[in-house]
């Protein structure tokens, strides 16, 4: 049995035995960043989505990138509605989901939700309640956010109580994902909890070096353990589906870079908090994160 398999039967026990995959509480609130730009981030958000829409989870991804919108590039799906048309109270949170591959549903977010930060209580009260909305039909709901070291990033990284933090060989990504850790620590009475992946490397040892590096420095530094989530080969099939404007997860779901992204999907379902007692899900993340954007 290999590794894959033997992580799927281990999430289906704790599934069976803890009662989940049913009526969740709450959604499990994953914020997906990186240091630096063209590492893959929007295309391990979604392609992750879609594998654990395979293990039977409700994905939602909102992409709070401002402006750049690679789900929707990534797809080939343009979306009607975006949170600009929530925050302007055109509709309901859940009217503005578009109907993604295999069932996951995506927001288009951008600079909607900084504009969070210039509204009034009663209107900030009314985007709330609907984002809560999706606590009842998601149970992980994954945020894209943008790329680099601003305060947009690390807003959304202080907000949630799970980071994944993508990173790759190249010198100025380890980086720049060192100064997001750096960053999230120093402005966070919480120690966050960060899960990294190390994303087109050569070969599964580079991957290791790199992790075991980042969490030496950030031990010694910044008093954070790193969870190391996967690593990911770099694979000329990832090219290919995005010139496409297809999922990897779709057009390629034997390839070898996919086949690492399942890996990731089961580990992170294995990562759940036991009986859901750290899930706090979207409203409160919410909440935190326009008390970031008004700080």
């Amino acid at each position: 049995m290999d590794q894959a398999n033997r992580l799927r039967d281990i999430v289906k026990q704790r599934d069976s035995q803890l009662g989940l995959g049913k009526e969740p509480i709450t959604a499990r609130v994953i914020t997906v960043t990186s240091g630096k730009g063209g590492v893959g981030k929007s295309n391990l958000t979604l392609n992750l989505a879609i594998q654990l829409r395979k293990l039977d989870k409700r994905v939602v991804i909102i992409d709070a990138d401002l402006g750049l919108a690679n789900i929707e590039v990534l797809t080939g799906i343009i979306p009607r509605y975006n949170f600009g048309d929530v925050v302007n109270a055109k509709m309901s949170l859940t009217a503005a989901l578009t109907e993604g591959p295999m069932g996951i549903k995506f927001l288009s977010g951008g600079a909607g939700l900084t504009a969070l930060a210039n509204l009034n209580e009663r209107q900030i009260a009314t985007v709330i309640n609907s984002f809560g909305k999706l606590d009842e039909i998601s149970d992980i709901i994954l945020i894209d956010t943008g790329a680099g070291i601003s305060r947009n990033v690390i807003n959304y990284v202080k907000a949630s109580s799970e980071t994944i933090l993508l990173v790759t060989p190249e010198p100025t990504s380890i980086a720049d994902a060192y100064a997001i850790m750096k960053a999230a620590r120093k402005e966070s009475d919480v120690i966050p909890i960060l899960k990294i992946v190390v994303n087109l490397v050569n070969h599964y040892m580079e991957g290791i070096d790199i992790f075991e590096r980042l969490n030496k420095v950030a031990e010694q530094f910044l008093s954070i353990q790193l969870q190391r989530l996967g690593i990911i080969p770099t694979d000329s099939c990832m090219v290919r589906a995005v010139k496409r404007q297809e999922p990897l997860a779709t057009c390629f779901p034997t390839s070898e870079a996919m086949k690492s992204i399942e890996n990731i999907s089961l580990r992170l379902l294995n990562m759940e908090p036991k009986y859901n007692l750290n899930y706090t899900g979207i409203t409160s993340f919410m909440n935190r994160l326009v008390s970031n954007f008004r700080a």
